[in-house]
């Protein structure tokens, strides 16, 4: 099935995926200003970007049974928080601000994140379609265009708060777009017949994925401009060509995975990331840099995605949404405490052992991936 064709039997989450890679796609590139503004150093700033990691962990838990008691305006209405939360890390100048503007983007967005991905397997299942990689690449696209764009602005010297305010203005014009009702009714708590094991196995395999790609997100433009001696738009674009790439591999995967087994497509794109996060690590100009970005965004793009997915046709479908939460929280949980490890690699170490330690953890996957075959993946 065309990627187009998957992107219409599944517009309404895709249009949520893309306006939540809007937003961080934006928040990357203003990374370095960010940093500056509240005075922190590469720990410290790290430390404070777990504020997300904490908002995601909290809200990840109730997402299903909010998801029950708003019904079709549950994905309209978690986007219109997202849209709230992200006015707050343009407008802190301290910390402590800092990190309760990032705790409160991690709620919004990982109540956003569960809805649209339960809402992209439940269309899975009535389908009988692959469409997780389609809509994960409409989140990657949005993502590029985001730190493109917003590294024009930052060389216009336009500041982050007048930027997130156009863009939530943006997401008020289409959130009745976004009212699409849960396909079953769900269980507040966790059903005592959840398959935990599938979940910690498709969940580590998100949380290395996403790990991966935080790292990159968070710290890239940072690398580019300081370690390679690159300008504003220059570093901005580092998180552009991982997202645009990681577009690229989504939705090509989303071909190749209705050719190969999940699993097989997992191993070589593992295999693919690897080899771009080793030429980041031996860059010396940031061109060189930006090729490692792109091999590496093709590589993992399709890593996340899938375990999604895995979890999503692995148990019952009464379980679905509970189950991709809890995927999500370990894989989530992941994707925001990955700036802060990088950020103490680099305190020490410098940027480039911090990327060279995302190299091996991607290694990871290997045995994760067979473990899942040997119960049925």
């Amino acid at each position: 099935m065309s990627v187009l064709n998957a992107l219409r039997l599944s517009h309404i989450p895709a249009l949520a995926f893309a306006i939540l890679g809007l937003y961080w796609g934006s928040f990357a590139a203003f990374v370095p200003l960010l940093k500056e503004r509240v005075g922190a150093g590469d720990a410290l700033f790290g430390l404070l970007l777990l504020g997300t990691a904490c908002g995601l962990a909290t809200t990840m838990w109730f997402a299903p049974m909010v998801d029950r008691w708003l019904g079709r305006w549950s994905m309209a209405l978690s986007t219109f928080a997202l849209s709230v939360a992200f006015l707050l890390p343009g407008l802190v100048t301290s910390p402590v601000g800092f990190f309760l503007a990032m705790f409160a983007c991690g709620l919004a967005s990982g109540l956003t994140d569960v809805i649209m991905n339960a809402r992209v397997s439940d269309l899975e299942a009535q389908t009988g379609r692959s469409l997780m990689n389609a809509n994960h690449g409409s989140f990657s696209l949005a993502y590029a265009g985001g730190a493109f764009i917003t590294g024009l602005a930052r060389e216009a010297a336009v500041q982050p708060a007048l930027l997130f305010v156009v863009l939530g203005a943006l997401v008020l014009l289409v959130l009745a777009r976004l009212r699409m009702a849960p396909a079953l009714s769900h269980d507040d708590g966790v059903p005592v017949n959840l398959p935990w094991g599938i979940v910690i196995l498709c969940g580590a395999v998100v949380l290395i994925a996403f790990m991966s790609e935080a790292a990159v997100e968070a710290w890239s433009a940072l690398h580019v401009e300081r370690t390679l001696g690159g300008s504003a738009a220059e570093g901005a674009f580092g998180p552009t060509m991982l997202g645009l790439t990681m577009a690229v591999g989504r939705f090509s995967g989303q071909a190749v995975s209705e050719r190969l087994s999940d699993t097989s497509v997992i191993l070589w794109a593992t295999a693919m990331a690897v080899v771009g996060t080793a030429l980041v690590v031996i860059a010396p100009v940031p061109m060189v840099a930006y090729l490692g970005f792109g091999i590496m965004g093709l590589g993992v793009s399709v890593i996340g995605p899938l375990g999604l997915a895995l979890v999503g046709r692995m148990v019952p479908p009464a379980l679905r949404t509970v189950a991709i939460s809890r995927t999500a929280v370990l894989g989530f949980l992941g994707f925001f405490a990955a700036p802060a490890i990088m950020g103490f690699v680099s305190e020490g170490y410098g940027l480039r052992a911090a990327f060279g330690a995302v190299a091996l953890l991607l290694l990871i996957l290997v045995p994760l991936v067979y473990a899942l075959r040997a119960r049925g993946a």
